[in-house]
C-alpha cells in the first residue's frame, strides 16, 4: 500500500494552522487575555476535525511508503505539535492554578470578613458554612 503524497502534504498543512492557532492561544494567554483565545472558536474546532481524519486516512502502515523528504517533513512537524500542545498545556495550567488561587484567597477573606462582623454567639457543634467560592479540579 503506497501513501499518497497528496495526503502527506494536507496533513502538514494541516499541522502548520493549528500550531499558529495555538501559538496565538499562547499569546493570548500571555497578555492576559483568555477570551482571545483561537483554539475555542469553530474554525479551530474544525480544522482538529480535519487533521484527525487526515491523519487516520493517512495511516501508520502507509507512512514508510512516503518519499524521505516527505516523511522527514511530516516527522518535524509533528514533533513542533508536540512541542506547542506542550508549551500550551503549561501556559494554561499557570493561568488555571493563578486564577484559582485568586478565587480562593477572595473567598478566604471573605468568610473571614463575614466571621468579624458577627456578634458573640455560644459556639455551635455544627460546621461553618464554607464562602461558597467555586474551584474546579481543586487538589488542595
Amino acid at each position: 500500500m503506497t501513501a499518497d503524497p497528496r495526503k502527506a502534504d494536507k496533513l502538514l498543512a494541516l499541522t502548520e494552522r493549528l500550531i499558529e492557532a495555538l501559538h496565538d492561544d499562547i499569546a493570548a494567554l500571555e497578555r492576559g487575555r483568555p477570551r482571545e483565545m483561537r483554539s475555542h472558536t469553530p474554525e479551530v474546532q474544525q480544522l482538529l476535525a480535519m487533521y484527525a481524519r487526515e491523519a487516520q486516512a493517512l495511516g501508520a502502515a502507509a507512512l514508510p511508503t512516503l518519499p524521505k523528504v516527505t516523511l522527514d517533513k511530516l516527522t518535524e512537524a509533528t514533533s513542533r505539535f508536540r512541542e506547542t500542545l506542550a508549551v500550551h498545556n503549561r501556559v494554561l495550567m499557570r493561568v488555571k492554578t493563578c486564577t484559582e488561587g485568586m478565587i480562593r484567597a477572595i473567598a478566604e477573606d471573605v468568610a473571614k470578613k463575614r466571621a468579624q462582623q458577627r456578634p458573640y454567639v455560644p459556639p455551635v457543634n455544627a460546621k461553618p458554612k464554607t464562602p461558597g467560592a467555586i474551584v474546579y479540579n481543586s487538589v488542595v
